[in-house]
């Protein structure tokens, strides 16, 4: 369909004299292609262009005269009806002898003629008369339409020839059916098929959603028909919310486009904004290694188009030819010059396991057993399959398996290669070592986030191997919300900052729910001091928060604790203000500046893969800009103490407390903010845990902190010195 694209070109471009010397040319062949001659009047018809045509496009004619398929000669003709513009004798006798010809036997054969201007004798105006005959030709009772303007899709309830009008009720049209006259319906209606999708959604949805669900790829192929080329959104406009659920619609997508990819009639797109399309037949091998392979130069590409067509294609590996292509592919990706240590070895592991080819002098084992430093390898690795494979050939051949996995276990990249990892140390001698190793996770959440956001999930799923009890569930949970609190920080973990956050606060908190439904006191008390450190809650969502543990521990309700004000005003003392304020000034003004200098500075030594130096500084910027952020948000809520916020009646912001410890000693302790706060000094935030224990008690009460008791001896203003 050379022509096709040519056209497509002059039209957009608006060139009137060009376009005219190609149709000149196009029209002079004579060979005919039914199915581009079609494609290109439709183009014509839907073009600003189509009005001055109107003159020009019996032009064709001879040339649609020599299709054979009667099918594209009655579409050809239709659509050569609605351009023309002149309503020739000779246009008449096309028309009037097509018609007679084909649906001389039909009811109100004469009828229709008139309704159309084909009254027996050349008429004033017929164009569009193909089309106005057929859907007359169509209008039963039963038979569905399209309505152009925006009803929808309609069903044929009752019609009049004496009348010239038929009733429709319509999808969109509220009030039930509607009058519609033939001669408005030449203007807004299309025939549907009864088997058309459209026709098939609005008349039995639940049996095309059935069919969709057990048959996708059919029901998609019969849509591409019906719809023509469609992008994965325009298929979801059409599907999603109207015949498969909304919340349904991603997993049944997502299986439904796996098997489309091995559909030899659907052809399917890279890109998302491109269309999935039907093909004139089945593609050859040759086709789609060709298709897969074109514009792939690089190492990366080669390799990733020969994993994804055999991942899609795997029949292929069953054609002899075909395998020995791509074997020779793969195979010439050794040739390339200064191939890294991980290029050669997924080369290496694709000949074998993906190709099953048995190299020689095991040259595998040799690679694996000579690797060093395996967690970078890996990591270079962009194929998860060649990852899992790489894997498997340590646990084979190399004695210090073990020490490998417990260390790719937290820095590998993927869940799944987590799995394996895991199940093979399970089964192994080394679960003391295992356990240990993921005690790290609980003990330093920081340290390993996504990994600890792995283990975190089995274990509230409860398919955890170790730490399933509901203690080490509590310490799993606080360890995730000391996570979330430090992730608030670094905006380039603004995503995973926001997945936690959506699991916490999905269906209605109901992880939260479920973690609190048996908790004790203490836990509640260090949830809600951890929520109220982490910046992704709203005040909303910590209002919520507070109410969820006060309906599992109503004792905590009738204690006074922080209030709304309490949780989301950074106290702060004058002194504190200040030097928060000078430190916001210092960042802004002098640090993120000199960073900015070492960064460019860096980046003219060139290689910024390998420029240490670079690296460093990106560092250092991000950490700038996370603590600068966090500053401003908190300077923003900051509120100096004054003498009256403070109260020496009971133990709040400002007190300056003397404590009776557990052996009969005496403390004293001064309860400021967050950025006064010194223990060296004895002055605590009153977001400590410490601090909370002691809230709202007066002179003479006593309260207990981690299994020890403490009486309140005295308390005073830290104003007083």
């Amino acid at each position: 369909m050379a022509y096709l694209e040519e056209f497509r070109v002059q039209l957009n471009s608006r060139n009137y004299t060009k376009l005219m010397t190609l149709w000149q040319e196009y029209c002079a062949g004579d060979m005919a292609d039914g199915e581009e001659i079609i494609a290109i009047l439709k183009l014509i018809k839907d073009s600003d262009c189509a009005q001055q045509f109107g003159q020009y496009v019996e032009a064709i004619i001879p040339l649609v005269t020599l299709i054979k398929n009667k099918d594209e000669l009655q579409e050809s003709y239709r659509l050569i009806f609605d351009i023309e513009t002149l309503n020739t004798p000779a246009l008449y006798d096309l028309a009037f002898n097509f018609l007679k010809d084909h649906y001389g036997q039909s009811s109100l054969f004469n009828e229709k003629l008139r309704l159309i201007g084909l009254r027996g004798a050349a008429g004033d105006n017929f164009q569009g008369a193909l089309s106005n005959f057929l859907l007359l030709n169509h209008m039963q009772k039963g038979n569905f339409v399209l309505h152009t303007a925006g009803w929808g899709v309609g069903e044929i309830m009752d019609l009049s020839f004496l009348r010239e009008q038929a009733s429709i009720e319509f999808e969109n049209l509220r009030g039930g059916k509607k009058d519609i006259s033939f001669k408005n319906g030449f203007k807004t209606l299309i025939p549907l098929a009864k088997t058309h999708f459209l026709a098939r959604r609005f008349a039995e949805p639940d049996l095309l959603e059935k069919d969709l669900k057990e048959n996708p790829v059919a029901q998609i192929t019969a849509f591409l028909s019906d719809m023509g080329p469609k992008t994965a959104q325009e298929i979801k406009d059409e599907i999603a919310g109207i015949v498969i659920p909304e919340e349904e619609y991603s997993k049944w997508w997502q299986q439904a486009r796996a098997k489309m990819k091995k559909e030899p009639l659907i052809e399917t797109p890279a890109l998302a904004k491109e269309t999935f399309r039907l093909r004139k037949g089945h593609a050859s091998w040759e086709e789609r290694l060709e298709k897969a392979f074109l514009g792939k130069n690089s190492f990366e590409a080669i390799l990733t188009a020969s994993h994804n067509v055999i991942r899609d294609f795997p029949e292929l590996l069953k054609n002899s030819e075909a395998k020995q292509r791509l074997i020779e592919k793969v195979q010439g990706l050794l040739l390339k010059e200064k191939l890294s240590e991980a290029e050669h070895l997924q080369v290496l592991l694709f000949l074998e396991n993906t190709l099953n080819i048995e190299l020689e002098a095991s040259s595998l084992k040799k690679f694996v057993i000579q690797l060093r430093k395996v967690d970078e390898v890996l990591k270079a690795i962009e194929i998860v399959n060649l990852k899992k494979r790489l894997c498997s050939a340590i646990r084979e051949y190399r004695q210090d398996w073990a020490e490998i996995f417990l260390q790719l276990l937290f820095t590998c990249e993927q869940n799944q290669l987590r799995d394996l990892l895991l199940k093979d140390l399970l089964n192994s001698s080394h679960t003391e070592l295992l356990k240990a190793r993921i005690k790290e996770l609980m003990d330093h959440p920081r340290k390993h986030p996504e990994a600890l956001w792995w283990y975190f999930q089995k274990v509230v799923n409860d398919e955890a191997p170790f730490f399933q009890d509901q203690e080490h569930k509590y310490q799993f949970f606080e360890a995730l919300l000391i996570l979330l609190s430090a992730l608030d920080l670094k905006s380039e973990h603004r995503d995973f900052s926001k997945k936690i956050y959506n699991y916490l606060t999905g269906s209605r908190f109901q992880a939260v729910r479920d973690i609190l439904k048996n908790s004790t006191q203490d836990f509640a008390r260090e949830f809600l001091l951890l929520t109220s450190k982490c910046q992704s809650f709203t005040d909303h969502d910590k209002k919520i928060l507070h109410s969820l543990v006060e309906v599992v521990h109503t004792s905590l309700a009738k204690e006074k604790k922080l209030d709304s004000l309490d949780l989301n005003t950074i106290w702060t003392t004058q002194e504190g203000f200040s030097q928060i304020q000078e430190r916001i000034k210092h960042i802004g003004t002098v640090e993120i500046i000199d960073v900015a200098k070492e960064i460019e500075a860096a980046r003219a030594h060139g290689d910024l893969r390998e420029n240490s130096e670079y690296k460093f500084a990106l560092e250092r910027r991000n950490r700038l800009q996370g603590e600068l952020k966090m500053l401003s948000d908190q300077f923003h809520k900051a509120r100096i103490i004054t003498k009256e916020d403070i109260s020496t009646k009971s133990i709040g912001i400002g007190t300056k407390v003397e404590l009776m410890g557990p052996k009969g000693e005496k403390i004293c302790y001064t309860i400021l903010g967050p950025w006064d706060a010194n223990p060296d000094n004895f002055i605590l935030s009153f977001q400590s845990k410490f601090a909370q224990a002691m809230w709202g008690k007066k002179l003479g009460e006593k309260f207990a902190f981690k299994g020890d008791e403490f009486k309140i001896l005295a308390t005073k203003s830290y104003l007083e010195g």
